[in-house]
């Protein structure tokens, strides 16, 4: 919480010192003026939030709406503008164990549903959402900053989830063995784990929701939600769509605040089952430890160090188009990001040459504008972060191809950036940056770049461009990756299994196997039956 407090307290004093440098200078009028246009947007955006009845800063135990016990509130600001939204419920361990004493309680009659009133209830839910697009992703756009037309994208994305598990409620199948002896029938059952720990980021804040709780509900779990302090209104939003859909109180509980606190409550119940986590590999280690003492199902989708692996046989144009895709979608903030965009030798200069003009075409603003492509990154350490990896690389002699430097709109803004010649002794072949930075980097040849990219503790996502089939087959089982792209950059789906391998995470979201994760099998020996 502290580190979470000390970085908006960051971000506000970089917003301050902004504006107060603009108010200083002539030449910065029209960038006020953009601010107030901001601004303006962002009240109107609100007012339709609010209007919708969607705009919830209170937390959700037990079908009530609560504020913190202490009264204590945390803001949620806009990253576009530094203005602060709203003031919601901070809370801490004492509402984190109500909230889980409420899911536990309501566990024994959502589990007793037929599958069929569970989905039912799910695709109420999901219509729900839909109905609402454009208000939650006008309130994803306000407290995360991506442009509105990823936002829509996402409330899609993160609908067709509760659409899939509601479908797959029905087709929870268990299994009959072949006996041993005559006498015998032996059945295997798959049965709802429990109470869910659900642990989601602000980078976004419907979809990783969405995807956890889906599949949980259609089990017959019951769900405490811990939205990022950054992002929990489209979080509430959510959840009180669920309950609008029939959804009982106290299936979803959403607290949210001092993460330390939450967590703990979290991890030290009994009552807590399975913990499920979408964020950094240091939180998901310390996640995955605390679960050791109660012996908790685990499930992690962490940091990523996406390669995009271009060949020189690869079509140029869709190489492109994909590589951009993969990079620059919410402003770099995703954790399948091509993190390290290896080029082969004999078209590097070529593909740099059009990836730069590629990125050229990217309009920063702010998200609200129909124009934007690129938004704020979420906060002042964010860009700090990326100031860190740029300093590292040049350093080391690679060398900036373009931008490399905060957006002249101030804020958390933040030029799209490509890097050249980057090496594997830098901050940025090596860790994610999470930002809109694209490193370049030469290779001679297939092996080089295989073994470049399994050269990381991560294993999320992988790309691949080429035209040659049998080179996709090779290099996609060589690729120590839960996912590979081929020739496309966008590859996340509801159908399809989610998830990493080494130190990216355990387990699987969507897709039928991510049911798997929220089931535990019990396996029955009738006796004495002849």
């Amino acid at each position: 919480m502290a580190m979470a407090m000390a970085m908006r307290r960051a971000a506000a004093l970089g917003a301050r010192h902004i504006l107060a440098a603009s108010s200083t200078s002539s030449s910065s009028s029209s960038g006020v003026l953009l601010r107030r246009h901001m601004s303006v947007d962002a009240g109107a955006a609100m007012e339709k939030v609010r209007a919708a009845g969607l705009l919830r800063t209170q937390g959700l135990i037990g079908g009530k709406w609560v504020d913190a016990y202490d009264g204590k509130t945390l803001e949620v600001q806009n990253p576009a503008t530094g203005e602060t939204l709203a003031n919601v419920s901070c809370m801490g361990s004492k509402e984190t164990s109500d909230a889980i004493a409420s899911a536990h309680s309501t566990f024994y009659s959502w589990s007793k549903l037929t599958a069929n009133e569970r989905s039912k209830a799910l695709r109420k839910w999901h219509d729900l959402i839909i109905s609402h697009k454009e208000e939650l992703a006008l309130l994803m756009t306000l407290e995360q900053g991506k442009p509105m037309k990823e936002a829509l994208g996402e409330v899609t994305y993160g609908a067709s989830f509760i659409e899939y598990f509601a479908e797959e409620a029905k087709r929870i199948y268990g299994d009959i063995i072949p006996p041993t002896l005559s006498d015998r029938r032996l059945l295997v059952l798959k049965q709802p784990v429990g109470v869910v720990g659900a642990v989601t980021p602000w980078n976004f804040p419907l979809a990783m929701i969405t995807r956890k709780v889906g599949p949980a509900l259609a089990c017959g779990c019951t769900v405490v939600v811990k939205p990022s302090e950054f992002t929990p209104l489209t979080a509430l939003a959510a959840a009180d769509l669920a309950l609008q859909a029939g959804i009982p109180a106290g299936a979803i509980n959403v607290v949210m605040g001092n993460a330390p606190e939450i967590g703990d409550a979290l991890l030290q119940s009994t009552q807590v089952r399975k913990i499920t986590f979408t964020g950094s590999t240091a939180v998901g280690k310390k996640l995955m430890a605390g679960s050791a003492n109660t012996v908790k199902k685990v499930s992690l989708e962490l940091g990523g160090n996406a390669p995009c692996i271009v060949f020189d046989d690869a079509d140029i144009d869709v190489a492109i188009k994909g590589s951009l895709a993969a990079k620059f979608r919410n402003s770099g903030q995703t954790c399948v990001c091509a993190n390290r965009i290896l080029v082969q030798e004999g078209i590097y200069e070529k593909f740099a040459s059009a990836f730069i003009k590629a990125v050229q075409s990217l309009k920063v603003g702010n998200g609200l504008e129909e124009s934007t492509s690129q938004g704020p990154l979420i906060n002042e350490a964010a860009v700090q972060k990326v100031e860190k990896f740029i300093n590292d690389a040049t350093s080391k002699g690679a060398n900036i191809m373009l931008g490399g430097k905060r957006h002249s709109l101030g804020m958390s803004f933040y030029e799209p950036t490509v890097v050249g010649n980057v090496s594997n002794d830098m901050l940025l072949f090596r860790e994610e940056v999470f930002g809109p930075v694209a490193p370049l980097v030469p290779f001679k040849t297939e092996e080089d770049a295989i073994h470049m990219a399994n050269d990381t503790n991560a294993g999320l996502a992988a790309y691949i461009f080429t035209k040659s089939i049998p080179r996709s087959w090779r290099v996609s089982e060589a690729l120590e990756y839960g996912l590979v792209g081929v020739n496309e950059g966008i590859i996340s789906t509801e159908v399809a299994p989610f998830g990493g391998v080494k130190q990216s995470g355990l387990g699987r979201e969507g897709s039928k196997y991510g049911m798997d994760e929220y089931l535990e099998l019990k396996y029955i020996c009738m006796g004495n039956l002849n």
